[in-house]
């Protein structure tokens, strides 16, 4: 398998969001709403990594607290995060379970220059390789900082609440229901989500993702 298409810029969003909304009629009246949809690429590496696992099952506000101590305490590359251990990043609120994943992924070796010549299930199955690193994690790193365009993360509960709302269901599909869905937005499936985390946005007054 080849390395799909990556979304580079604006103008791959925009052909994104068009394709899907000739398909979706629903996603086209949550585009009106929306408005043009956000890039959301980050660079690639460590950092954007180990800021993803900050970021699991806390709320926005949260993750983003504790990330702005790490950076500040110049926690964001292996060397630094090895030699704090575990009272240096318990300082800056990682929780126990949290520690034992940022160390792990310190001490990984993992070269991320190389998942950017992955196919997309491989670039997961080596993420989901490491602890504490699960699908979701996987997932939000393929899509915003290898820009991996068909990419969906049908676990995030933002994403299941506004599949929810725009698609009018009567429960938040759980992760195995909406990842069936989100396979009719293929091959635009990370802009799908990030039209579904812009509607989350509208509806519920408050950020799905960091």
């Amino acid at each position: 398998m080849s390395v799909g298409r990556i979304i580079e810029g604006p103008g791959c969003v925009e052909e994104g969001a068009a394709w899907l909304a000739a398909r979706e009629p629903r996603f086209a009246a949550a585009l009106v709403k929306t408005g043009a949809l956000p890039l959301r690429r980050k660079p690639e590496g460590f950092a954007e990594l180990l800021s993803a696992i900050v970021s699991q099952q806390v709320s926005t506000a949260s993750a983003a607290a504790i990330w702005a101590r790490m950076e500040a305490a110049g926690l964001v590359s292996p060397g630094p995060v090895a030699r704090a251990g575990e009272e240096g990043l318990r300082a800056v609120g990682l929780s126990r379970q949290k520690i034992r994943y940022a160390l792990a992924l310190a001490e990984s070796g993992l070269n991320f220059d190389a998942l950017s010549d992955l196919p997309d299930e491989s670039v997961i199955a080596r993420l989901v390789a490491l602890p504490g690193i699960g699908r979701w994690t996987a997932e939000i790193y393929a899509m915003f900082s290898l820009g991996r365009a068909d990419v969906f993360a049908p676990g995030d509960l933002a994403l299941q609440e506004a599949a929810r709302v725009l698609f009018n269901l009567p429960e938040r599909p759980g992760e195995r229901q909406l990842r069936i869905m989100a396979q009719d937005w293929s091959p635009w499936r990370a802009v799908a989500a990030r039209l579904l985390w812009s509607y989350y946005r509208v509806v519920k007054q408050r950020e799905g993702v960091r």
